[in-house]
């Protein structure tokens, strides 16, 4: 095996950006290189396949489900070489701490994960990870309203956008969620 470095690779952006797309893309080119591959996802992440991270598109790739961060570690072979972490917005404060461990550990790690929740504000451990990673990426998706590049993703409820007082997570897809650009994001306060 070749000398391998730790680092720690932050995929981020709106929903319907390409996030996921992206880390099977790097994962599949690591698994090409002969490294062990690890991918690991909250199992609260259930609208596709439990067992996979599966991209909007319909890419997939396959992935242990875990409960908490700490899970990772423990579930981790001792060959593993690159580890995949898909909708990272979603796990425990750990998370952070755990892919820190790991790079340190000569891990590659690729992070993948929105970086704010449907009100556009910061979105879980996602901005430490971006703070401590070597590289990160933020993708764009298309604007559902005028088709520029957008950044912030819309919760709608019948059609109509969310409430700044609807709860953070929600765990869905194309019927819960746009891409929006700055302009047409919108969130209604009282």
């Amino acid at each position: 095996m070749l000398h391998q470095f730790g680092k720690v690779e932050v995929i981020t952006g709106s929903m319907f950006c390409g996030k996921t797309d992206e880390l099977i893309r790097r994962l599949r080119r690591a698994k090409i290189a002969k490294q062990k591959v690890q991918v690991f996802k909250p199992s609260t992440d259930v609208r596709y396949t439990l067992q996979k991270v599966t991209s909007h598109a319909g890419t997939e790739f396959d992935a242990t489900p875990v409960k908490m961060a700490e899970d990772i570690i423990k579930r981790l072979d001792s060959d593993t070489t690159v580890v995949g972490i898909d909708e990272a917005q979603f796990f425990d404060e750990r998370i952070s701490e755990i892919v820190q461990t790991l790079a340190d550990r000569k891990v590659r790690v690729i992070v993948a994960g929105l970086d704010t929740d449907f009100r556009g504000e910061p979105f879980g451990s996602m901005p430490v990870l971006m703070a401590q990673a070597e590289r990160v990426d933020k993708l764009q998706a298309i604007c559902m309203v005028c088709g520029r590049p957008a950044s912030r993703t819309q919760r709608l409820i019948d059609g109509k956008p969310a409430h700044f007082d609807e709860p953070v997570v929600v765990i869905g897809a194309s019927e819960l969620y746009e891409a929006r650009c700055r302009e047409h994001h919108f969130v209604p306060r009282d």
